[in-house]
């Protein structure tokens, strides 16, 4: 235990406790080499052997280095990721065009005839909704498009598939009805967020190439308590407390043989061009990571149906983010200046804007130069609202630590229509506020009573 890395260790130990109830040991971890403290991959294979009295005694199997085979499967992984991404585009596309229509038809409208109050308001509400859905949509793309290192959270799987089921309807189609039968009692379970998704993502893109005509895709999930006559079938798990994630769509099926095959990487029943074949080994890699297991149900012409199973977990799922109750707008109350950095002329024209109706002051620069450089001078600064991704060299995150430099007290709150973009292998600091883009004036006077509580 002491090879593997900190961040491994618990999942090693509960590998190994697993191993000595079921028998067989499979695990993959990180360790630093003891020669160089280089990190490794590894895989771990083991059974368990026991005495005459049932007691575990020793154990014996491979350790294999993995590290380039996971490089290779990582960029693989990111190319299947991509391929699926480029298969909602048609979809999304389409649904931006109708958004599109909407704000560009209203504005139309209201520049035409600004003096009727009441119409234009009316317009204006509906071109804003339809502005906060395609925020949404672009969210949700980000979101799954990110590369990023596995980040296992404690989440309720109900919500990232209710949250998640706009997205897939668009990569299936409108020829085939999604539908969500979710047990409102469900456990909460530890995994990646993001790996989640794209693994349901994948399963529905393969669902919908089973349906060319069109069907019915549901997503399922339970509880389940596993006894060790349940596992016959899956040794490489141990008994406890489940949840499962079940896909069923009403497609072709797979014969017998094509599914002894299914999980092995770059095998597919595809034309040549139209998959990597690498779908449902991302899925049964992202089981195998959150410590579960995926099994395959089908026949021809009998549809498919798809089981995750992925352990229950003790701790606490993370709350979903809601709409937070309206409070009233914090307006300011003794001058105070805020320095707005943002290289989009009209979306600094709108920041200020907007900051002006709130009763502050405020300051413009375009770039994090140009900011650094209004503070070396004596003009009164409380805030700096900066964008994160900007040119010249220095994104939002590095401006904020030399601007606290010049001016340890100075507040910061950051911007961006991206969380991940541009800040790098660096982490956005802890005391720093983010407002995601788009935002409305609520949004931001929000944030800015969060900064100013701040001492």
């Amino acid at each position: 235990m002491k090879h593997v890395v900190p961040d491994d260790r618990r999942m090693v130990e509960a590998a190994l406790a697993r191993a000595i109830d079921s028998g067989a040991l499979e695990i993959q971890c990180r360790i630093r080499r003891a020669d160089n403290g280089a990190e490794r991959w590894i895989a771990m294979r083991g059974k368990t052997y026991y005495d005459g009295a049932g007691r575990p005694r020793t154990m014996a199997g491979v350790v294999m280095d993995t590290t380039e085979r996971r490089g290779l499967e990582e960029q693989l992984a990111q190319a299947q990721k991509m391929e699926a991404i480029g298969q909602l585009t048609g979809g999304v596309a389409h649904d931006f065009n109708n958004l599109l229509t909407v704000v560009v038809g209203n504005l139309d409208m209201i520049v035409r005839q600004p003096e009727n109050a009441q119409r234009v308001q009316r317009l204006a509400t509906s071109g804003l909704m339809a502005a906060k859905r395609g925020a949404e949509v672009t969210e949700k793309l980000l979101a799954f498009s990110r590369r990023q290192v596995v980040r296992p959270e404690t989440v309720n799987p109900n919500r990232l598939l209710r949250d998640f089921k706009s997205l897939l309807q668009r990569a299936v189609g409108e020829t085939i009805e999604v539908e969500l039968d979710l047990d409102a009692a469900l456990h909460p379970v530890r995994l990646d967020p993001g790996q989640f998704e794209s693994a349901i993502l994948n399963l529905a893109v393969n669902a919908r190439d089973a349906m060319p005509e069109g069907g019915r895709l549901t997503l399922k999930t339970c509880n389940a308590a596993l006894t060790p006559d349940d596992l016959a079938a899956m040794p490489e798990l141990a008994p406890g407390e489940y949840i499962l994630v079940f896909v069923l769509d009403t497609g072709t099926g797979m014969d017998a043989r094509t599914l002894t095959r299914v999980f092995e990487p770059f095998f597919t029943t595809k034309d040549v061009g139209k998959g990597t074949g690498l779908g449902l080994s991302q899925v049964y890699g992202f089981a195998k990571q959150a410590g579960g297991h995926v099994r395959i149900e089908s026949g021809l012409g009998q549809g498919t149906t798809v089981k995750l199973y992925l352990p229950r977990s003790v701790e606490r799922a993370s709350e979903a983010r809601g709409d937070s109750q309206q409070i009233p707008l914090r307006r300011a109350e003794n001058g105070e200046t805020i320095l707005v950095v943002e290289d989009e002329p009209a979306v600094l024209e709108m920041a200020v804007e907007s900051l002006s109706e709130l009763g502050y002051r405020t300051l413009t620069a375009t770039n994090g130069l140009a900011a650094l450089e209004r503070l070396r001078g004596r003009e009164r600064v409380d805030i700096l609202f900066s964008d994160v991704v900007m040119p010249g060299g220095m994104n939002g995150v590095q401006l904020s630590v030399e601007a606290r430099r010049l001016r340890p007290d100075l507040r910061v709150l950051l911007a961006s229509g991206y969380v991940g973009a541009g800040i790098g292998e660096g982490q956005l600091p802890d005391d720093v506020p983010l407002l995601a883009k788009p935002y409305q004036r609520q949004d931001l006077a929000d944030k800015l009573r969060i900064v100013l509580a701040r001492s």
